[in-house]
C-alpha cells in the first residue's frame, strides 16, 4: 500500500445539528404527584423529631408506606422546625393552586 503525499486537502465546513423544544402548554403533573402534594399540605401528616445532636428534624408521613417517615429539613430550634413545616405546606398549597388553573377573583353584573 502506498502513502499519498503532497495532496492538498480543503477543509469542509462543519455542520452542527441540534434540536430545541418549546412548550405550548405547561407540562402536566401526574395524579400521583398531586396526591403526594395533597398529603403534604395537611399538617397532621408532619412531625418534629429531636436528633441526638440536639437539632430538630421535620418529617412527613410517607403516603406509600405505613409507619414510614420522610425527613425534610433540620433546624436548631423547635420554632424553626415548625416554621419550616409551615413554609413547606404553604409552598405545596401554591403548587396545587397553580395546577388547578386560573381562579375567578372578581365577577361583574
Amino acid at each position: 500500500m502506498r502513502a499519498i503525499t503532497n495532496v492538498k486537502l480543503k477543509p469542509k465546513p462543519m455542520t452542527l445539528f441540534y434540536q430545541t423544544n418549546t412548550w405550548t402548554s405547561q407540562p402536566q403533573i401526574t395524579e400521583e404527584t398531586k396526591k403526594i402534594w395533597e398529603h403534604i399540605v395537611q399538617k397532621k401528616n408532619w412531625r418534629i423529631v429531636q436528633l441526638p445532636n440536639g437539632f430538630y428534624q421535620t418529617e412527613y408521613l410517607d403516603p406509600k408506606k405505613e409507619n414510614s417517615w420522610i425527613d425534610v429539613t433540620r433546624r436548631e430550634t423547635m420554632e424553626g422546625a415548625e416554621s419550616a413545616i409551615d413554609a413547606s405546606i404553604n409552598h405545596y398549597e401554591k403548587k396545587l393552586a397553580h395546577v388547578r388553573g386560573p381562579q375567578v377573583v372578581k365577577t361583574f353584573k
